[in-house]
């Protein structure tokens, strides 16, 4: 199983990211847009886990994912991995407003490990991949016409256990599947 650990935008997040998105989508045939569906905050990429390991790695998560509180994130701004001038990658970025993402990444790798299922070892950079350049490519023009944008902001509540299957997708894409929705920390009211 090829799985990864997400923080999946809301209905309202997505649609005001696609609708910004739409007129510049035929300005670039450079660029192998990302579907809708495919739209997520990578927390933990785990790569290939045994089916074996699944419950055991659902309950790590869920204990680690317990324990931290509820974030407010809103999608905002733009990048290029590995860099604007020879970019394969265009992303929008993530806007804390509240709560720590990088915390949650870190207890969600720590628990991944735990059980065998190592995360890949690049460093946490929380975004939403747009699309993918047919080759490297000067990216500052796509850079300053999606920086300014900003989403709605969003309560996150869980993160997800999803499950990749490559090719499965339209146009060979990969298809997701979440397998486990594990919530944050239940706010208590006072």
């Amino acid at each position: 199983m090829r799985l990864f650990v997400a923080v999946v935008p809301p209905d309202e997040a997505l649609d005001d990211l696609e609708e910004h998105l739409e007129p510049r989508r035929e300005a670039g045939p450079e660029i192998r847009w990302t579907d809708r569906h495919q739209w997520h905050v990578t927390l933990a990429f785990l790569g290939a886990v045994p089916e074996a390991r699944l419950d055991e790695l659902t309950e790590a998560l869920g204990r680690s994912a317990a324990r931290r509180d509820p974030l407010v994130l809103r999608l905002a701004g733009a990048g290029a991995f590995p860099n604007p001038y020879a970019a394969r990658i265009l992303w929008a970025g993530v806007e804390q407003l509240r709560g720590d993402l990088g915390t949650v990444a870190h207890g969600i790798r720590i628990a991944a490990g735990s059980v065998g299922a190592t995360p890949d070892g690049t460093r946490f950079s929380p975004h939403v991949t747009l699309g993918r350049f047919h080759r490297p490519t000067e990216a500052t023009r796509w850079i300053r016409a999606l920086d300014a944008w900003e989403g709605p902001a969003w309560q996150v509540r869980e993160v997800a256990l999803v499950e990749s299957h490559l090719g499965q997708g339209r146009g060979r894409r990969p298809r997701y599947e979440v397998l486990a929705e594990l919530p944050l920390r239940v706010e208590r009211a006072d």
